[in-house]
C-alpha cells in the first residue's frame, strides 16, 4: 500500500480543496493518470498519479479541504482490489480533511467574478475575453467613410451636404454591421434577438446559427427560472443560500481587503477617441500575419500600457517593507496581468516579460491566457510575479469603474466598453468610437502628476496606434 500526500503545488500554499475525484475506490490507475482536481487559492490543478495500481482509499470527499503533506489517496501497487468496493473510510482518515484556517497568499484583485455566478451560468457561446464588445466590432471604418464623403460633398454645395448628412446614419448602420450571414440575421430577427448582443464564435468572429440558438436557449432558461427564484424563499429552510468561501474566492476577498486598507488609492479617468484603434484592429484582422488569431482593442491597450510604463517607469513598481525600512522596487521588466472573470471567480494571470513581445506574439499570449483561464487551467506560476495589471470591464458592457490595485503592484488600468458617441472633431460633431479609461495608483509611489502623465500616454496610443511604430 502506498499513500500519496497532497504536495505543495505552488510556492507558499498550505492547503487545497478537493474539486473533483477522477477515480473511485477499486479503480485501476496508471502512472501519470490524472486522479483528482484540486482548487488552491490561485487555480484549479490536475494531479497525476505517481504510482500504478488499484485505488484502495480516498482520504477526503469532494468539497473538503486537505492540508499539504496530509494523505490524499492510497494505491495498492500490487493491484489487489479492496473488498467490498465502496466500504466507508475510517473516521480518522477523513478527519485529516477538516478545513483549517490559514493565510491565503497571492494577489487576485480586479473586476471581480461574474455576477450571480452561483445561480446564473455563463452563456455557452461566449468566447475568450479577447473578443471586443459587441458594440465595438465594425467591419470597416463607417465614421471615417462618412466624414470623407461629407468633406467632399461640402465642395459641391449646401444641398448635397444636407443629403449626405441625412444619409450618415444609414451608412453607419450598413457598414458597421457585425459579421453574420443573411439566414443567421433572419433567424435572430424571428427570435426577437438583437444580433449585436450575440458574440460570434466563427473562425473570423462571425455569428453562426449555433451562436444565435445558444443565446436563445440561455435566454429562455433565464426567463423560465426567474419566476421561481423568489418562490424558493417561501420555504423556511431555503430563504438563504449558503456557500462556503474557499479557494479563489477566499483569496480574492483577502487580497482586496489587504489592498484597499494598505495602499492609499488615487483614481483618475479619461475619455478617449479610439476610432483609429478600431481601424487598426480591423486591419490586423484582415492581415495574413494574424490569420487564425483573435484580435481585439485589448491588444492595443496592452501595448499602450507597456509603452507608457517605459516612459513613466514608477508605475511598474512595488512598495516593499524591509527590516531597514520601506523600499520602492522599480521593475525593468513587465509581467502584465490581465484580470479574467471565470465561473470559479476572479483570476489575474500575467504575461511574463510582456515588454519583449511584438504585436503578434502579444496577441497569441493574450489568447492563450484567456483560454487557459476560462478553462480553469491557470497554473500558480502564471498567477505569480505580476508587476502591473489591466481589467477589461468593457467586455461586460461597463463604461468605467474604479479598479483595486493588485497587492504587490502600484497601478492598474480599467478598460471600459467602446461605444459610438457624438464627438467634436475640427469644430464639427461626428460619431466616433469612444471609451473611458480608469486608473488606480498607490499614492505612496505614484503621485497625481505621474499618474496623469501615464494615463495621458496610454490614451495617446489608443487615439493614434501608429505612435507604436515610432
Amino acid at each position: 500500500m502506498t499513500v500519496f500526500n497532497l504536495p505543495d503545488v505552488g510556492e507558499g500554499l498550505t492547503e487545497a480543496d478537493i474539486a473533483s475525484w477522477k477515480v473511485a475506490v477499486g479503480d485501476t490507475v496508471e502512472v501519470n493518470q490524472v486522479f483528482v482536481e484540486i482548487e488552491t487559492a490561485k487555480s484549479l490543478v490536475e494531479l497525476p498519479s505517481p504510482f500504478a495500481g488499484v485505488v484502495t482509499a480516498l482520504h477526503a470527499a469532494e468539497g473538503e479541504t486537505v492540508l499539504v503533506d496530509n494523505p490524499l489517496i492510497t494505491i495498492d501497487q500490487e493491484g489487489n482490489k479492496p473488498a467490498p468496493i465502496g466500504t466507508p473510510e475510517p473516521a480518522e482518515a477523513l478527519a485529516t480533511a477538516a478545513p483549517v484556517a490559514s493565510e491565503e497568499p497571492g494577489p487576485l484583485v480586479g473586476s471581480g467574478p461574474t455576477a450571480d455566478s452561483s445561480v446564473r451560468r455563463a452563456r455557452t457561446n461566449r468566447p475568450a475575453p479577447s473578443a471586443p464588445p459587441a458594440a465595438a466590432r465594425p467591419a470597416v471604418r463607417a465614421s471615417a467613410i462618412a466624414d470623407t464623403i461629407s468633406r467632399r460633398a461640402a465642395s459641391l454645395g449646401s444641398a448635397v451636404t444636407r443629403e449626405v448628412d441625412r444619409a450618415k446614419p444609414a451608412m453607419a448602420s450598413f457598414v458597421d454591421r457585425v459579421l453574420a450571414k443573411p439566414p443567421v440575421r433572419r433567424l435572430a430577427k424571428e427570435l426577437g434577438i438583437d444580433i449585436n448582443d450575440v458574440v460570434g464564435t466563427g473562425t473570423q468572429g462571425e455569428i453562426t446559427r449555433e451562436d444565435v440558438n445558444s443565446y436563445q436557449a440561455q435566454r429562455e432558461a433565464e426567463h423560465a427560472a426567474a419566476p421561481t427564484y423568489w418562490a424558493h424563499g417561501q420555504l423556511a429552510d431555503a430563504r438563504v443560500d449558503r456557500t462556503a468561501v474557499r479557494g479563489v474566492r477566499k483569496a480574492t476577498a483577502k487580497a482586496m481587503v489587504d489592498s484597499a486598507f494598505t495602499a492609499p488609492h488615487v483614481s483618475i479617468f479619461v475619455d478617449v477617441d479610439a476610432s483609429r484603434t478600431m481601424e487598426y484592429v480591423a486591419r490586423l484582422k484582415k492581415s495574413r500575419d494574424f490569420e487564425g488569431i483573435k484580435v481585439s482593442p485589448l491588444l492595443v491597450l496592452a501595448r499602450a500600457v507597456i509603452w507608457a510604463a517605459a516612459r513613466n517607469p514608477s508605475v511598474n513598481a512595488s512598495w516593499v517593507e524591509t527590516p531597514q525600512g520601506a523600499e520602492i522596487h522599480q521593475k525593468r521588466f513587465m509581467n502584465l496581468g490581465i484580470a479574467a472573470a471565470t465561473p470559479r471567480g476572479l483570476l489575474v494571470p500575467n504575461i511574463k516579460d510582456a515588454q519583449n513581445l511584438n504585436m503578434k506574439e502579444l496577441a497569441v499570449a493574450l489568447n492563450d491566457l484567456a483560454t487557459t483561464a476560462r478553462a480553469g487551467k491557470t497554473s500558480p506560476e502564471d498567477m505569480r510575479g505580476g508587476t502591473l495589471s489591466i481589467t477589461n470591464i468593457g467586455a461586460l458592457g461597463i463604461d468605467t469603474g474604479t479598479p483595486i490595485i493588485n497587492p504587490g503592484e502600484v497601478a492598474i488600468v480599467a478598460f471600459g466598453t467602446i461605444r459610438q458617441k457624438p464627438w467634436v472633431v475640427d469644430g464639427e460633431v461626428v460619431p466616433r468610437w469612444i471609451t473611458t479609461l480608469g486608473g488606480s495608483f498607490d499614492h505612496r509611489v505614484v503621485d497625481g502628476d505621474l499618474s496623469a502623465r501615464f494615463m495621458a500616454d496610454v490614451a495617446s496610443i489608443l487615439q493614434e496606434p501608429a505612435m507604436l511604430l515610432d
